[in-house]
């Protein structure tokens, strides 16, 4: 369960300001608030955290459980780093109102974004992906909803400078934890 709760709360923290959530916010202020778009975008998030998911179940049947904690480590690194350097882009001009293309290019975001490496971290670390999964397919599916409801939130300056102050907690956690074995 506390894979669950941890998931949850770090990916909708991590949700906010996001790469996906800034798409969403674009095309849903230039094309309104579709339901089939923000459906489309959900879509997308549900076949990468099902794929980091079996990502981490994969692992876990093949890792000794130091392992596990290093690539947990690890995984919290590639998630801050991706917090600090990668923001989101400027609005985009689209040609096409195409469903498919937006399940693309948020799939493509998706896929290695901060919520799918916490996933996996807390998937491995905790040995239960499923959990992890859920909760962080949830909390991320909150943050999307939120931004297709206010498309202006995801692109709030205040929310730039508390992803980098999240990818900098995640950056030292994912140290702290690498660390761990060597300081002992």
């Amino acid at each position: 369960m506390s894979g669950f709760l941890f998931a949850f709360l770090a990916t909708l923290l991590a949700g906010f300001g996001a790469r996906d959530q800034a798409l969403l916010s674009q095309l849903t202020a230039r094309q309104g608030r579709r339901p089939l778009l923000l459906l489309t975008t959900l879509v997308a998030t549900i076949g990468t955290t099902v794929f980091a998911v079996w990502i981490a179940q994969r692992l876990i049947g093949t890792m000794a459980p130091p392992a596990r904690m290093m690539f947990a480590a690890f995984a919290l690194l590639l998630g801050g780093t991706e917090m600090l350097l990668l923001g989101p882009r400027k609005p985009i001009v689209e040609p096409t109102n195409s469903l498919f293309a937006a399940l693309l290019v948020v799939g493509a975001v998706q896929i290695t974004d901060a919520v799918r490496f916490l996933i996996v971290a807390l998937g491995v670390a905790t040995a239960a992906p499923v959990p992890a999964g859920l909760g962080g397919g949830l909390g991320n599916a909150a943050a999307l909803i939120a931004g297709w409801a206010m498309p202006g939130l995801a692109q709030a300056a205040g929310w730039r400078a508390a992803r980098r102050i999240a990818g900098a907690a995640l950056l030292l956690i994912g140290l702290a934890i690498g660390a761990r074995p060597f300081i002992a």
